[in-house]
């Protein structure tokens, strides 16, 4: 493991999705091996995004979820500050990919993540420097 992950909402909500147990067994691999090494990078709109859905869709508890969110906190958080929403909008504008997702991608783009690992994105795909990985597809 090399560099920076950028961790889209959709590994953190598969850590906590028995439903999907490949998935889950996957991204909690994936947490783990970056919290450890100090590799993961999130940004506030994922945080959101993961207590909303998690507590939504799954079930899991508001006590539960804040708590979860409270220990990713801990670790490498972007912000942003009213220009990196326009600079957002621009790579929307660009690209053609959602407005959601042009946030993701500046904040990995802002934390220097060598990768922005999501399931929602076109995988092999380099956006604004950043190269998208679905964590997963199953290696070929």
């Amino acid at each position: 493991m090399s560099g920076l992950a950028f961790f889209d909402t959709n590994v953190l909500v598969y850590a906590d999705d028995a439903d999907s147990p490949a998935k889950q067994k996957r991204a909690v691999s994936l947490l783990a091996d970056h919290a450890r090494q100090g590799t993961s990078v999130l940004s506030l709109q994922v945080l959101q995004e993961y207590f909303a859905t998690v507590t939504r869709k799954l079930g899991v508890s508001a006590e539960t979820a804040q708590r979860k969110v409270e220990l990713l906190s801990k670790g490498r958080v972007v912000r942003f500050t009213a220009q990196d929403v326009v600079l957002a909008i621009e790579l929307h504008r660009l690209t053609h990919i959602s407005f959601w997702d042009a946030m993701i991608v500046h904040a990995a783009r802002l934390a220097n993540a060598s990768v922005l690992l999501s399931e929602d994105l076109q995988h092999g795909a380099t956006l604004a420097g950043v190269r998208i990985e679905n964590p997963f597809l199953s290696p070929s």
